[in-house]
């Protein structure tokens, strides 16, 4: 991972870097990317093999995070330090349930968040549940969320 991050730098500062694309470059867990990349906004840790996201960066203004298709079972309160997150896609790993995703309640700008080809999707009243969880979630899996009512202040 250490090797791709370089590449992918192009030489460039890592504090005006926005964007990053680290798929398919083989790790189980998050080397070389560090606290310096405060301005990114995208990452994209597509089929790594990631197992843990122990060592996760401080991205103060990340927004979108893509974890697709790795093996990740836990760990979610690595992502913390990245208040700002929006959208999450952690489809394709090993999350099996709904105490696994608790440290995303702490999220309150994320809207979209994707956990197809998980074992927890197979749980009862599983769309009831993740909503009730994270209450400004507007998308599941692709989903729009049902209305809610809107409660008058």
């Amino acid at each position: 991972m250490e090797k791709r991050i370089e590449l992918e730098k192009r030489g460039r500062n890592p504090a005006e870097i926005t964007e990053f694309v680290l798929d398919n470059c083989r790790s189980t867990n998050i080397v070389g990317l560090t606290d310096e990349f405060v301005a990114l906004k995208s990452l994209s840790l597509i089929n790594v093999g990631l197992t843990s996201l122990k060592g996760f960066p401080v991205l103060p203004n990340l927004r979108k995070l893509e974890l697709s298709d790795n093996r990740i079972s836990g760990g979610l309160n690595f992502l913390l330090s990245s208040p700002k997150l929006t959208h999450l896609n952690l489809s394709g790993n090993k999350i099996k349930d709904l105490e696994t995703l608790q440290p995303l309640k702490e999220f309150q700008n994320l809207k979209n968040l994707d956990l197809f080809n998980n074992e927890a999707t197979e749980m009862d009243n599983y769309r009831e549940k993740v909503f009730g969880l994270i209450p400004s979630l507007r998308y599941l899996d692709g989903i729009i969320t049902s209305p809610r009512k809107e409660k008058k202040t």
